[in-house]
This record gives C-alpha cells, structure tokens and sequence, in this order.
C-alpha cells in the first residue's frame, strides 16, 4: 500500500511539473494582454470610455437673418424639434430602431441607411433621422424615452422663409452637408448632415450667415442617458445680411407674371443695386429647409418648366429687337449712317433666295433711326446690319458687357454669345454668310444673352455709358447692428461711345413708348416719361408663309419669347428693368405691362421715402 502511494506522489510530482509551467504560461499572457491593453492601448481605450461616459451634445448657432433694404425679414430661424440617434447605443439595443420607426412612421430601412451611412463620423456623435416633428409625435417620444437607449430629442434652429417662394432664386436655399462636400471644405467647423447654402445668397455668403457653434459637455449612465452636465460653450449667431431688393416691389414684380414662365430683374442705374429678381416658376425654399424628401426633390428636378434655374443669370436667350439698340449704335459711331438716314420699308426684304419680312406687314414706309427705333423696323436695321457687318457688330456688343458674365456675386451666371467672323470659324470652321447678318441684326441666330446682361444694357444707356457691378447686398451687420462689411457701388468702366449717340438712343426710345406708334406704349405712365424698347424672340425659324394670326394656335413651346427693357424716369433715371415672358408672344402686350406695373410701384415707393421740405418733395442724390 505504501509503494502504491509513493508511486502515486511520484507521478503527480511529474504532472506538477506541467501544470506549474501551464499555469505559468497562462499568468505571463494574461500579463502580457494585459500590459497591451494598458500601455500599448492605453490611451485609446481611456478616449474610447471617456466618449462612453462623456458625450457632446451640439448646439447649432442661429443663422444669421435675410432682411430688404428698409429692415424687413425675408428670412429667419424658428424652433424645431430634431430626432436624432446614437448608433453606438443600438449595437446593444437593436430594438431601439424599430420602436422609433413605429412612433415617427418611418421606414425602418430607411433608418437604418442614414444611421450606418456616415462612415467620417466620430463616434457617439448622433445621427439625424427626423427633422421637425410635431407635438404628437414629440410627446410620443418623450413619454418613452426612458426605455428608448440611444434616442435624443434636442431643439434646434431651422431655417424659416416668411414669404415662401418669393425672391426664391436670389435667396437660395440650404441642404445637408454630405461627405464629398465634407472632404472638400477645410472649415472644421463643418460635419456630416449640417444644413448649407447650397444656392443663391445663401451659399454665396456662407461664411458670413453660418456663425460659430457651441456646444454641451455631458455625462451619461451605462443607457446613454444624461446624468449632469459638465460643461458648455455658447453658440455666436451668425451675422445679419441686408439686401438690395425692396420687399413690396419684389410682391409686386411676382404678383405681375401670374401663371407665366419667364424672368424679370430691375436694378438701380446710379449704382448696380438689384431692386426685384424674378425667374418663374420658382420654388419654395421652406422645402429644403426641412430636409427635401425624395419625391419633392424628383418632382423639382423632372418639371419640364424647370424651377431650380434662375433664368436671370442662367436663362440665355436671343434678345430679339432689343439688339436693335446695339445693331443702331453701331451704326451711328462707324459714321456708316447718321440720324438722318432714311431706309424704305416695303414689309419684305429680299435677300439671295429668301424674304426677310418686317413684323408690320405692308411695312413702315421711309424712316429714318428715330421711328426705326420708336416703331421697331425690321427692314431698316437688316440693311443697317449689312452695311455695318457682323465684327463691327460684335465690337459694340462687346463694349455694353454681352457676351460676357456681368461679375454678380451669384453662382453658375452664364456668359450668352456674340457671334463674330472669328467666333463662327473656331465653332464651326465654316465662314461668316452676310445672310446671317441680317439676323443678327434684330437679335436673331446665333446671338444669346440673359436678362441681367440686358438691364446692364439698358442701365448703361440711361447712366451715360456707365457700368457698375449689380449688387445684391448692400452691408453685414452683426446681431448687435454693428455693420461688418459693406457693400459700395463699383464702377466697372465705360462704353467706348459717344453721348451724342447715347442721347439719339434714349431719345428714341423714350418715343417709343410715348409717341405714336411706338411699340412699348403699353409701359406709358402719366406722370412720368418711361423710356424702353420691346423685343421678340424666334424659337423656331418660322415658314416664309407665316402669318401673325398662326402663332395662336402653334404649340406654347414654339411661341415666340417676348421682351421689353425701359428706365425711367427718362430726365433722371432712378430704375432700370428687363422682362422677359417666354413664349409670350411681343414683348408690348406680354412683357411691357409687366415692367409698367413694377416701374410705377418703385416710382411711389421713391416718393413715399423721400424727405420732405416746406410741402414739397426732395429727391435725394445717391451715387451720381
């Protein structure tokens, strides 16, 4: 028995020998792992725990506020109540999603591809899944909150467009900052989901509008739950910006158009500001304010009327008789004809083998520039135009800024063209036909310009050849009304012509809305003398046999594009304005009442403002 147990001792000494070095194996890759955790990864698992336990709670900064030029607010920032979720705190409590979904009436996928979207975010940084939600559905969530780990409701700012639609295309819009956006901008400030300028004022002053945001240092329990606080930074607001536009002429120029598509923007010829901007349709920037959805996004972008685009800066179209100004200032400076002139008009003008005819069937007679201008003769300038040619044309184009972007601080402005000898042989390689002068010279073929450049056109005629820069802001002010920035007139240059020729031009065009038989007598006012020039645009090259009685009943989208340009008052210009209707019609029954209606309200609103003395009124002089 004795040998037996000393037998036994023996073997588990051997067996002791294994399980020591086994055991101490063990020991030295627990303290090994340990060691790892502790030194190697120290100071990545302390951050991980700390962002565990001590989370920031954002918060956004107002934006800065949108207001016209007397101080009225275009555009502010509301309270709104913001769902958001913590993807960390799913991870352990995946039921979380699906009880939200139910409660919001949302897609749970739908949910699930926003909250593992972001792939730049920090961790615990909440991601947004509902904006704006309403008392119903916020005292939902409130009331379940404590079994809902990982859900914050917070209040937020959303931006809010007290007038809807109006201005809208000026104005612009916000939209969610998304990851290539994100890699793009080196502002630190900027995170995924974070609302923008994507368009218009908005994106153009940014920087100025966003203002610095704060922030909330918190302590959670092991649900996600706050605990107390720790520490916060206030947001600074974002700075106010006052805009050129006048609130009550903008209403007007919009009320104007009605149902019709087309653009209109008035503008200050003393000095470049934008007093109205109107492109319709437009759209309402409160939709994006509020996180567009899908379907209103695709509904915006497949509208065959396309609302998105500003056609003020971006719309380019052929300017029709109102060229006919260039095509008549050409001629006048070359010495190629003089205001005595005379054309005959006969209705056709035959030309290799095709008529070119005159809008006024049986023509005008003999005229000279006056009522060639005042009446809108094709004739006359067809000859004109080959007389003086398309470089020389051109030239003069180019001197009143077409072909060109006017330099507005707005985004994506389109250049037009002016067609040329040389522009012609590097488009095409083919040569210049004298053909094509001739529609050229009444604003036809290959020529396109946009509204803004026309009413920098028009301006430059009433200003004496002047050009400045058009504004659409006139100053920065912080939200103590300390102004940051302001905006002054900018003289971009001169037209290299004469003031005799401006004065033949204002003169005729004055006549053309107050003498007889001038085509924009539907801008005519009582009491003040408006100058202006109509113009119609081909969309289509019309068959020789055309009559004025067919364009009725030809499809809307081949109609013709109506335009009228004017400033007034003709003594001392204090507003210039280009409209255009498309596929209007003639710029004096589509576009011209139009352009009277806005005139006349900007003129009352000048006489309302002005100071007065001793019974009588003061015009006050800004920016000779």
């Amino acid at each position: 028995m004795m040998e037996l147990n000393t037998q036994r001792m023996e073997d588990f000494k051997a067996r002791q020998k294994y399980l020591v070095a086994f055991v101490g194996i063990a020991f030295l890759l627990i303290f090994g792992h340990l060691w790892y955790l502790q030194v190697i990864k120290g100071s990545e698992y302390r951050r991980l725990s700390e962002n565990n336990r001590i989370r920031i709670r954002e918060n956004p900064a107002d934006r800065g506020m949108l207001l016209d030029r007397r101080g009225r607010v275009l555009a502010h920032n509301r309270p709104s109540f913001e769902v958001f979720l913590v993807p960390e705190d799913l991870k352990t409590n995946p039921e979380v999603l699906t009880r939200v979904s139910e409660m919001l009436d949302l897609d749970p996928e739908e949910i699930r591809n926003r909250v593992e979207g972001p792939k730049r975010r920090p961790a615990f940084q909440p991601v947004k899944i509902r904006s704006d939600i309403d008392w119903n559905e916020l005292a939902r969530l409130e009331f379940n909150r404590v079994h809902l780990p990982g859900l914050i409701v917070d209040v937020r700012p959303r931006r809010t467009y007290n007038y809807g639609d109006l201005a809208s295309h000026l104005i612009g819009y916000l939209g969610e900052m998304d990851e290539s956006e994100l890699k793009q901008t080196k502002d630190f400030q900027y995170r995924m989901g974070v609302l923008v300028g994507k368009y218009g004022v908005e994106h153009r002053w940014e920087a100025d509008l966003k203002g610095v945001d704060g922030g909330r240092q918190i302590e959670v329990d092991t649900l996600g739950r706050e605990s107390r606080p720790l520490r916060s930074v206030d947001p600074v607001p974002g700075n106010n910006l006052i805009l050129t536009i006048d609130l009550d002429l903008q209403r007007v120029a919009e009320e104007a158009f009605q149902d019709k598509s087309g653009a209109l923007v008035a503008m200050d010829p003393r000095n470049g500001r934008i007093l109205a901007m109107v492109s319709k349709p437009s759209f309402d920037p409160n939709l994006f304010a509020k996180s567009i959805s899908p379907q209103e996004w695709k509904s915006l972008m497949e509208n065959p009327r396309h609302p998105l685009q500003n056609r003020v800066i971006q719309g380019q179209y052929p300017p029709g008789s109102v060229f006919k100004i260039i095509t008549a200032i050409a001629g006048l400076e070359s010495g190629i004809i003089t205001p005595n002139t005379q054309i005959t008009c006969t209705g056709v003008y035959p030309y290799g083998n095709r008529d070119f005819r005159c809008w006024k069937e049986g023509g005008h007679g003999t005229v000279s520039l006056h009522r060639a201008l005042v009446e809108s003769c094709d004739i006359f300038f067809y000859q004109v135009g080959l007389k003086v040619g398309v470089d020389l044309i051109a030239r003069y184009a180019n001197e009143f800024g077409l072909g060109r972007p006017t330099g507005i601080y707005l985004a994506h402005e389109k250049p037009g063209i002016v067609p040329s000898t040389s522009w012609k042989k590097k488009r095409s390689g083919a040569p210049w036909y004298s053909g094509e002068t001739l529609s050229l010279a009444v604003g036809q073929g290959y020529i396109s310009t946009t509204p803004l450049q026309l009413v920098m056109l028009i301006s430059a005629i009433a200003n004496g050849g002047r050009f400045y820069l058009p504004q659409v802001v006139e100053r920065v002010e912080n939200v103590y009304g300390t102004v940051l920035e302001e905006y002054p007139p900018i003289e971009k240059g001169r037209a290299d012509v004469s003031e005799e020729t401006l004065r033949i031009v204002r003169e005729a065009l004055m006549g053309a809305v107050n003498e007889p038989h001038g085509t924009g007598w539907a801008c005519a006012l009582s009491e003040v003398k408006v100058a202006g020039k109509t113009g119609t645009a081909q969309v289509i090259t019309l068959p020789q046999n055309f009559k004025k009685g067919d364009m009725d009943r030809m499809p809307l989208k081949f109609r013709d594009h109506a335009w009228f340009v004017a400033f007034a008052p003709f003594e001392a210009p204090r507003i210039s304005i280009a409209v255009l209707v498309e596929h209007g019609g003639f710029g004096a029954t589509a576009a011209a009442p139009i352009a009277k209606k806005v005139i006349e309200k900007y003129l009352s609103i000048e006489s309302e403002s002005a100071p007065k003395i001793a019974g009588r009124t003061v015009e006050s002089k800004l920016h000779d």
